[in-house]
């Protein structure tokens, strides 16, 4: 199943924030808390799967954005977005201490809010690849969002699929066709770099396949049966592949 991504709006502002709440549902995000407060958006992060956090710096108490975004460094590996009226030095100064993954400044365009949570869960992905260097280590908590799944861009969304839903992968020119069993997926990336993001259960069958051997429904010499399709396996692979299914 392909879940949406969840994301928390903490603003003081009730009328920007039900605005933004229509905004991100309309382009297809789930909103799992509203909130207007440090402690209220605590409670939240606490008990329910958060993928993605809009923070106003300045809230109805005595705690601000830069607090919670402080906190969320410290106790979670999800993004965070500054969504804020101030721009000013001083400000932008203290947001900087706590790494956001974007800012954004009011007034904004539902576009301008698309674009900040795309780049900020983009960027996350490069981090866990390792083409961006994190800056601190974050502890890594339940809600971390890619313990057992990744993001996949389709058509303007970006949507959650568990590793154990992923059947196989096939590689065509310069992109990815990610397979479950109810939709497919297309991303841009060398099939190489893309199994290093997978968990141990999925392997490299032939130099244009990768599949998750727990889905695998029958085997030979010559291939692979997931879900009716019939998957190659190169000479290369072929040892390895059906040494570690344990024939």
């Amino acid at each position: 199943m392909n879940d949406p991504i969840k994301i928390l709006i903490v603003e003081d502002n009730v009328i920007i924030a039900d605005d933004m709440q229509s905004m991100l549902e309309e382009i297809g995000y789930e909103v799992v808390g509203n909130v207007i407060i440090y402690e209220q958006a605590v409670e939240v992060l606490k008990n329910k799967q958060v993928d993605l956090v809009l923070i106003d710096i300045i809230l109805a108490s005595d705690k601000t954005g830069i607090d919670l975004g402080r906190h969320i460094r410290e106790n979670y590996n999800i993004p965070f977005v500054f969504v804020t009226s101030n721009s000013d030095r001083a400000t932008v100064e203290k947001a900087k201490d706590v790494k956001p993954n974007g800012y954004l400044v009011k007034p904004f365009e539902q576009q301008d809010l698309y674009a900040a949570i795309e780049i900020a869960i983009s960027n996350l992905h490069l981090k866990e690849s390792g083409e961006i260097k994190e800056v601190e280590e974050a502890k890594v908590t339940t809600s971390s969002i890619l313990d057992n799944s990744i993001f996949v861009k389709k058509q303007h969304l970006y949507y959650r699929v568990q590793f154990e839903d992923i059947l196989f992968i096939k590689a065509d020119n310069v992109y990815l066709e990610i397979n479950t069993k109810e939709k497919k997926f297309l991303v841009r990336s060398p099939l190489k770099d893309y199994l290093e993001k997978l968990p141990n259960s999925f392997y490299r069958a032939h130099k244009s396949y990768i599949v998750n051997v727990d889905r695998i429904e029958a085997i030979n010499s010559r291939g692979i049966l997931i879900n009716d399709n019939l998957i190659p396996i190169s000479k290369e692979f072929r040892e390895f592949i059906l040494s570690s299914m344990n024939l």
